[in-house]
């Protein structure tokens, strides 16, 4: 009977000190929190309370399950996976106590800063750095616990003996994946691109919505999403409308005919702008950039903080502009003229043309 009830109390002891040690913990993290409102690192704390369980509970039956005699006849592949779980749960808590201090460290910058561009550089920083210390747990989590395993040691000493050929043949077999995990590194502290960012690639515009080692998502205005490699963004150009000031100038151009009334359109524009909450009122104007014999070219010019604003602008400018000549000077509007320009006639440097000779023209219809 004691043998029956010895297992079952170190399981039961296992998981009520677990759960003390949790509620303890999840406790002490709250008023601490409490007490420190403005230091968010406590509450994201509160997040590891599940893995520090699954830790605790894990070390206790694999320190006491030799005692309690469970499961004797598979003693060995109990302890083996009691080690195996104790490893992935340590490296589970790791990654959550450096994803809330990362969180934390980000979540005081912004609330002290209004810096636009610096957040975003910060937040891709800390993105990436996040991926890369978690990539570098998981392999050294999976690292120990294949070498739990006997056999796995016993070829230990040959496979780092042989570590430089096989780095050599996998640094071949891997080059693009390791250019765009260096890309994507480079990206992150050289301040090339940032998530949340206004980029124009391929002729297409769009904001970056992720940056991972491999690869950075773009997700463009009508909603579809851009996966492009990150090695793209070091070897190719591209523009980046966010990048230190987000305020840009728009233009608007319009084909007009020679008697378009530039002077009120002039005042036109300004009235239009003034109406619009998109204009930041740093510069506009309207001048005319280009003739040909038949039509003007008018270019109106904003300005607006940022590229949505902007391009909103534009399409308003451009709207009302339109509206505005066709209601109130339809004859500024480009048209083919089909009919000789008025007083071509009247004008007296015109030479006459010369009558045709009748007798070249030949006979008439009444000739016999």
């Amino acid at each position: 009977m004691d043998s029956a009830l010895r297992p079952v109390v170190v399981v039961c002891v296992a998981v009520g000190v677990s759960l003390v040690a949790g509620w303890v913990v999840d406790r002490s993290l709250r008023k601490v929190d409490g007490r420190h409102p403005e230091t968010p690192l406590w509450h994201l704390l509160r997040r590891c309370g599940i893995p520090l369980q699954v830790v605790i509970c894990t070390a206790i039956l694999r320190g006491g399950y030799r005692s309690a005699h469970l499961a004797d006849d598979h003693a060995e592949a109990i302890g083996q996976t009691l080690v195996l779980v104790l490893i992935a749960a340590s490296g589970w808590l790791v990654v959550r106590v450096a994803a809330a201090v990362i969180d934390s460290s980000y979540a005081r910058y912004v609330a002290v800063t209004h810096d636009v561009p610096k957040i975003r550089r910060l937040r891709t920083q800390l993105t990436l750095i996040q991926r890369v210390f978690t990539a570098i747990v998981t392999v050294i989590v999976v690292a120990s616990m294949l070498f739990t395993f006997p056999a796995m040691r016993t070829v230990g000493a040959s496979v780092l003996a042989s570590a430089g050929i096989i780095g050599i043949v996998a640094g071949v077999a891997a080059q693009s994946t390791l250019a765009n995990l260096f890309a994507g590194l480079q990206i992150a502290f050289g301040d090339m691109v940032r998530i949340g960012d206004t980029v124009v690639v391929e002729s297409q515009w769009g904001v970056v919505e992720e940056i991972t080692l491999t690869f950075l998502s773009v997700r463009t205005w009508d909603e579809r999403r851009i996966t492009m490699p990150v090695s793209y963004f070091t070897s190719n150009p591209f523009e980046n409308w966010s990048r230190g000031d987000p305020r840009m100038t728009g233009t608007v151009l319009l084909h007009l005919d020679h008697s378009a009334p530039v002077a009120l359109m002039r005042k036109r524009l300004l009235e239009i702008l003034e109406s619009c909450a998109e204009w930041d009122r740093r510069a506009w104007g309207l001048v005319v950039i280009d003739s040909t014999p038949t039509t003007i070219q008018v270019r109106a010019l904003a300005t607006a903080k940022d590229a949505d604003d902007i391009f909103n602008l534009r399409c308003i400018v451009r709207e009302q502009l339109i509206d505005w000549l066709r209601c109130e000077h339809p004859y500024a509007l480009p048209r083919l003229s089909t009919a000789p320009a008025p007083g071509q006639e009247q004008d007296p440097g015109r030479e006459a043309s010369p009558a045709p000779d009748s007798g070249d023209l030949g006979p008439g219809p009444g000739a016999r």
